[in-house]
C-alpha cells in the first residue's frame, strides 16, 4: 500500500510521518498492494474550536473509496482515531466482499448440481 502524508498549513515532520506509517501498517496488511492511502492533516485557525487538529484519511481500493476524518486537541490523537475508524471500514468492506463471493460460489454450485440432475443417466437410456 502506498501512503502519502500531506500537511495543509502544517509542516509534516518526520516524527509525524513515522507515526502515520506505524498507525496504518495494520490496514496495509489487510488491503492490496495497489491500494493508495492519502492522509491529510491540518489545523483549524478558529479560536472558538477547541478540537483544532484535524486528520483526514482517504483510502482508494479497487472499486471503492473509504474516507475518515476526525478532530481533536492533539494531532497524533486525531491520526489514531482516523486509523481506528478506517480499520473498521476496511474490515466491513472485506467482510461484505467475502460474503458476496461466497454467495456467488454457492449459487454456482447449486446451478451446477441442478444441471447434473437434469441430464439423463446412461442406465435409463439403455
Amino acid at each position: 500500500m502506498r501512503i502519502e502524508v500531506k500537511g495543509r498549513n502544517i509542516p509534516v515532520s518526520e516524527d509525524l510521518r513515522e507515526h502515520v506509517l506505524r498507525r496504518f501498517r495494520v490496514i496495509g496488511k489487510q488491503v492490496s498492494d495497489l491500494a493508495e492511502l492519502e492522509v491529510e492533516v491540518f489545523e483549524e485557525h478558529n479560536p472558538s474550536i477547541a478540537e483544532r487538529y484535524v486528520a483526514e484519511a482517504t483510502l482508494h481500493l479497487k472499486g471503492v473509496t473509504l474516507r475518515a476524518s476526525h478532530a481533536s486537541r492533539e494531532l497524533k490523537h486525531s491520526v489514531n482515531l482516523v486509523g481506528e475508524e478506517l480499520a473498521v471500514q476496511v474490515k466491513r468492506n472485506r467482510d461484505k466482499r467475502r460474503h458476496r463471493r461466497d454467495a456467488r460460489e454457492a449459487a454456482a454450485r447449486s446451478d451446477l448440481a441442478g444441471m447434473v440432475s437434469l441430464q439423463p443417466s446412461t442406465a435409463e437410456a439403455g
